[in-house]
């Protein structure tokens, strides 16, 4: 990598950062430390950032690890987030609509009752559109067992939305 500069290069992994300790901490306050904690850590790596293939993988497995480390300590089970839909009502198929959200919904319980693994997986590849090689560095896995793991996970959440539709 070549002129690698943390305002340039990892400042903007921010907001990426921040949803994965969400999801994983559930919890706004302790995902914003989360994050800083991982800011610092990355910067005090600034020695290595030229061995390093992938800073944005390497900042990623530091922010999954720390949000794993704080919900441990915490003892939380899996919660649903606060629901922030993406979803806009439509004035013209209101029903649609309100389907869709439910459908959302039912996804994001079934997603927070996956072992940490698949979630962690499927947040990856489904939400930040991660590729299973940047998945795999991230959490230090075969890009074999990622595809095992998301297939697992998308399979489960059919299974389960299936049995609630019929």
């Amino acid at each position: 990598m070549e002129n690698i500069s943390f305002r340039t290069t990892v400042l903007p992994l921010s907001d990426r950062l921040f949803r994965l300790a969400l999801r994983i901490t559930m919890n706004r306050a302790e995902a914003e430390d989360v994050v800083q904690d991982t800011l610092l850590k990355v910067w005090e790596q600034r020695n290595e950032w030229e061995q390093i293939d992938s800073l944005e993988a390497f900042a990623l497995t530091i922010c999954r690890n720390r949000a794993l480390d704080v919900k441990k300590r915490a003892g939380r089970n899996n919660t649903s987030l606060d629901k922030i839909d993406s979803v806009q009502p439509s004035i013209f198929n209101l029903q649609s609509s309100i389907e869709e959200r439910e459908q959302l919904s039912l996804v994001r319980k079934f997603m927070d009752e996956l072992p940490e693994v698949q979630r962690s997986i499927m947040l990856l590849r489904d939400i930040e559109g991660k590729t299973y090689q940047e998945i795999a560095q991230t959490l230090d896995i075969s890009e074999t067992q990622v595809k095992v793991y998301l297939h697992r996970a998308r399979t489960k959440i059919k299974e389960r939305i299936w049995t609630i539709n019929t």
